[in-house]
């Protein structure tokens, strides 16, 4: 192999392990069906349990379980937040009445199946986890 043809094949192996890993860093927000597409700052009304509703669609927002990085790069991308300070919130409304936090699920697959069996259900993966035909409702 001459030395251009090595450099070559080298600069398009690095340019697809940059590509890869910036794809597992992203994280995407999928929707049953019934959702339409959402913006960041209706998303974190949802995920706080500020907004219950979405044009007439009942919505359920579905957590992965706290400790899985998905968790932690949802929570840092989209609620600008982190574990400690989104169970504190949550916490706290509890205690006062104004509800629970979302139910999680443990893998990937837990949640593709519980976002397309549930109606309003809204949730999120990490970007190489997704299967065609889901909905996805935002993507950063």
């Amino acid at each position: 192999m001459t030395r251009l043809k090595f450099n070559r094949l080298l600069c398009a192996m690095l340019l697809a392990g940059v590509t890869l890993a910036h794809a597992a860093d992203r994280v995407v927000v999928i929707g049953h069906p019934t959702v339409r597409k959402l913006d960041a700052a209706t998303l974190q009304r949802i995920f706080t349990g500020k907004t219950i509703e979405v044009d007439g669609v009942r919505v359920q927002p579905v957590n992965a379980a706290p400790g899985l990085p998905v968790r932690q790069r949802f929570l840092s991308q989209y609620l600008q937040t982190d574990e400690d300070q989104y169970m504190g919130y949550w916490t706290v409304r509890r205690y006062v009445g104004k509800g629970t936090p979302p139910p999680e699920v443990k893998q990937p697959s837990e949640m593709i199946e519980m976002v397309g069996r549930t109606p309003g259900a809204i949730g999120y993966l990490d970007e190489t986890d997704l299967v065609p035909g889901l909905n996805v409702l935002l993507r950063k």
